[in-house]
């Protein structure tokens, strides 16, 4: 079993806060972006209103 502490990190695009690889994403870890679900929302909310204006 491997300790939280050995297991890889990335910072946030939205936020900046690091977060750690969880299981569900072994096989898109490259692809993820963002901490969370929140984040990810209000990354798509900004990128929008910022093509529209």
């Amino acid at each position: 079993m491997r300790r939280k502490a050995d297991l890889p990190s990335k910072p946030c695009q939205c936020c900046g806060r690091p977060f750690r690889w969880r299981r569900k994403w072994a096989r898109c870890w490259e692809e993820v972006r963002y901490c969370s679900d929140r984040c990810r929302r209000e990354a798509r909310r900004l990128s929008r209103g910022e093509d529209g204006a």
